[in-house]
C-alpha cells in the first residue's frame, strides 16, 4: 500500500473511531437527558375519582424526582379503556403513561369482547404503586353483628338477600361473587349507576349486602349508617382496626384487593423504564406520601417493573375465572 493510500486509511479509521464515540456518547446523553420535556399520565376516567387522588398524589413528588411536570389527562369511557388505548398506541418514548386500577389492567380483558388493547401485549408495567381492599358491608337493619352470623343468615335465606354494586363487571360487583363461590351463598345482584345510589338503598335496607372501598366503608361505618363485617386483606386495615379480615372470620384463603399501577407503551427503552420505576419506588418511601395514601385507603405496595409484570400474570387469569363465574359482559 503507498504512503498516501496509508495515509487516508488511517485519516478514515479515524473518523469512524471518533464518530463512534460521538454516536455512544450521543445515545448515553439521550438517555441521561430523560426525561426533558413533561411526562403525560392519562386516567381513564373523569377528574375526582380515586385514580384522580392518588395520581395528584404521587404527580408533585415524581416531578421533584424526575425533574419534569407530570400533566394528568382524562380520557374517560368504557370502564377506563378508552385512556388505556390511547396509550397503548402512544409513542414508545416515556412521555406518556397510563395509570391503571384492577378493572383497566385485568378485569376489562374478560368483560370486554372486544377491548382495544392487551394489557400483556400491548404494555410494559412501569410500576404498582398501592393495593386497595374492600371492606364488606351490610345494612344495620339486618340482624347480624359479624361475617359469620351474615354467612348463616344469608345460607338460611336463598336468593332473599340481595347485594348492590356500582355497575355490572366492577370489582364490587365481582368481590361479592368470589365471595359468594367462596362460601356457597346464593345473593342476587342489584347492579346500581355508581356506588352512590347502591350505597343509599344499602343504608335504606334496599339491598343488604356491599363490598366498597376502605375510605367510604370505614366513613359509613363509623357514623352508624353501614355495618363493615369484615375487609378483604390479609391483615386488617388501619381505617377501621377493630374490623376482622374475611380469613380471621373463617373463610379460608379468601384475599381479594385491587390495585393501582402505571403502564406504559410497549417497547417503551429499557432505560427509561428503569428510571421511571425507581423515581416510583423512591417516591413511596416518603413518610408522608404513604401517610395520605393510607389515609384514602390505599396501601402503599411498589413493585418494580419486572416484579409487577410478574403480579399482573398472575392476577389476570383470577379475575378472568371471577368474570366468567359473575356471568358479566359488557359487550
Amino acid at each position: 500500500m503507498s504512503k498516501p493510500t496509508r495515509t487516508a486509511s488511517a485519516v478514515l479509521s479515524f473518523a469512524l473511531g471518533t464518530f463512534g464515540a460521538f454516536g455512544a456518547l450521543g445515545t448515553t446523553a439521550a438517555l441521561a437527558a430523560y426525561p426533558d420535556k413533561p411526562i403525560k399520565v392519562v386516567i381513564g376516567f373523569p377528574a375526582g375519582g380515586p385514580l384522580d387522588q392518588h395520581a395528584r398524589l404521587l404527580t408533585d413528588k415524581l416531578q421533584a424526582v424526575l425533574g419534569q411536570p407530570l400533566i394528568v389527562d382524562y380520557k374517560p369511557g368504557a370502564g377506563g379503556s378508552v385512556g388505556a388505548d390511547f396509550v397503548a398506541k402512544s409513542p414508545a418514548d416515556g412521555y406518556t403513561l397510563v395509570l391503571a386500577n384492577t378493572g383497566v389492567a385485568v378485569i376489562n380483558g374478560a368483560l370486554y369482547s372486544k377491548l382495544p388493547y392487551n394489557t400483556q401485549r400491548d404494555f410494559v408495567p412501569i410500576a404498582r404503586t398501592a393495593m386497595q381492599p374492600l371492606a364488606l358491608l351490610v345494612t344495620p337493619k339486618l340482624p347480624v353483628q359479624n361475617l359469620k352470623q351474615f354467612i348463616d343468615y344469608a345460607k338460611a335465606r336463598p336468593g332473599q338477600v340481595n347485594y348492590g354494586s356500582a355497575g355490572n363487571g366492577g370489582i364490587s360487583h365481582l368481590v361479592p361473587e368470589m365471595f359468594k363461590t367462596a362460601t356457597g351463598l346464593f345473593m342476587v345482584h342489584i347492579p346500581y349507576r355508581g356506588s352512590a345510589p347502591a350505597f343509599t338503598d344499602l343504608m335504606g335496607g334496599q339491598v343488604q349486602f356491599m363490598a366498597e372501598s376502605i375510605p367510604q366503608a370505614a366513613n359509613y361505618h363509623k357514623q352508624g349508617k353501614v355495618r363493615a363485617l369484615a375487609v378483604t386483606s390479609r391483615e386488617r386495615n388501619p381505617a377501621l382496626p377493630d374490623v376482622p379480615t374475611v380469613i380471621e372470620s373463617g373463610v379460608k384463603g379468601f384475599e381479594v384487593v385491587g390495585f393501582y399501577g402505571f403502564l406504559a407503551p410497549k417497547d417503551t427503552p429499557k432505560d427509561v423504564v428503569a428510571k421511571l420505576s425507581d423515581a416510583f419506588r423512591q417516591v413511596l418511601t416518603s413518610p408522608e406520601v404513604r401517610e395520605r395514601m393510607v389515609s384514602q385507603g390505599a396501601d402503599p405496595a411498589y413493585l418494580g417493573s419486572e416484579d409487577f409484570a410478574r403480579f399482573l400474570a398472575t392476577e389476570t387469569p383470577r379475575w378472568d375465572k371471577a368474570v366468567k363465574a359473575s356471568g358479566a359482559r359488557m359487550d
